[in-house]
């Protein structure tokens, strides 16, 4: 899943990742990071990633494909949904090599949620929206049982669906609790990490499209939501594109303009409050463009990264000072896995996925 993989760590620790010396400045050696692509012989663009460790990770996408490989980007099978061919993938979660549920964006009856048991042998429509006006953008889990998806405003609310079920069932909550949306506001289905669930029954999600981008969170499982404005890019086509925490209190959240993909325009700010408040980072630090996915590496206490059209960054403090390493052009990126099992991945447009190795 795109979010915590270990233990909340405390909070003072987290605070110290915010004073971290970069190893420019402490003239130390930086590790090489590069990505070792894996072909897949797909030409559809894969949004959708979910990362189970270094040998297995799904992906999904355009054209309704789902394809997933179990040893370590050698081989991906094809496991797409029968009759998916006119569906748009954009988000995947994975429990494992054998159980995942992907989500179907757009509006009305295009937004869907189909759950695998069987490696994707067999796959069941579990959701199916009904409301001509929802558009589901992106979903994640909190554990194996408990998840939320995310829509766009439906009369002037953000959508949540929410199972407790592992992904069998779907139930659309009230919006009691949610917060006015603002004239224009959306979520970005760029990469599936518009919502984060952390652990018990937090979560985050981000938005953009409107005069400013705002963060939302909840405590209880999406019955009642918090929101708290952000200083990165505001516009139609700007905003906040992904969330990554590490920990109940500190996380990044990167975007940028996306008709500017090579201008880091307002496109990276950090939280050590659990969101409820966000700290910009300025655009000497920031990653050098508009980036659509982030993830936390495992085993480090504030290793991001970062991808886009424009290439990838990696930041060694936590989100404050970043480094392009990459040109390459990917959507999505997601780490999993613990000790010598702990991988990141990353994919995007013509079937690209990539693995991240690390040099010395």
């Amino acid at each position: 899943m795109k979010t915590l993989r270990i233990a909340a760590l405390a909070a003072g620790v987290l605070l110290a990742a915010s004073m971290i010396t970069t190893p420019a400045q402490a003239g130390g050696h930086r590790p090489t990071y590069q990505w070792e692509l894996t072909p897949t012989g797909s030409a559809s663009q894969f949004r959708g990633l979910a990362a189970v460790n270094k040998d297995v990770a799904w992906v999904a996408g355009s054209a309704g494909q789902v394809l997933r490989t179990v040893d370590g980007g050698k081989k991906w099978e094809n496991v797409s949904p029968a009759g998916a061919e006119t569906l748009l993938f954009r988000d995947v979660e994975a429990f494992d090599a054998r159980r995942a549920v992907v989500l179907a964006i757009g509006p009305g009856e295009d937004s869907r949620v189909y759950r695998t048991a069987d490696g994707g042998k067999h796959w069941t429509e579990t959701f199916r929206n009904a409301e001509p006006t929802a558009f589901y953008d992106c979903l994640d889990f909190n554990d194996s049982r408990h998840g939320l998806a995310l829509s766009d405003p439906v009369d002037g609310k953000f959508r949540i669906a929410g199972t407790s079920d592992g992904g069998r069932s779907w139930q659309v909550q009230s919006s009691a609790g949610m917060p006015a949306a603002l004239p224009g506001e959306f979520a970005f289905a760029a990469s599936g990490t518009c919502l984060v669930a952390g652990a018990g029954r937090t979560a985050w999600f981000a938005t953009g499209g409107a005069d400013r981008p705002r963060v939302f969170r909840t405590s209880d499982g999406g019955r009642t939501w918090k929101v708290t404005d952000s200083p990165m890019a505001s516009g139609a086509a700007a905003g906040i594109f992904t969330l990554a925490f590490r920990g109940p209190l500190y996380g990044v959240a990167l975007g940028g303009d996306f008709e500017k993909p090579t201008e880091a325009v307002r496109a990276a700010s950090v939280t050590y409050d659990g969101g409820r408040s966000w700290r910009l980072i300025p655009a000497a630090q920031a990653p050098k463009g508009y980036r659509s996915g982030s993830a936390f590496v495992p085993g480090s206490l504030a290793t991001v990264v970062a991808v886009g059209p424009s290439g990838s960054d990696v930041s060694l403090d936590g989100g404050h000072h970043w480094t392009q390493f990459s040109d390459a052009n990917f959507d999505s990126v997601e780490c999993a896995g613990r000790g010598r099992q702990a991988g990141c991945w990353a994919s995007g447009a013509k079937g690209a996925v990539g693995r991240l190795t690390l040099g010395r």
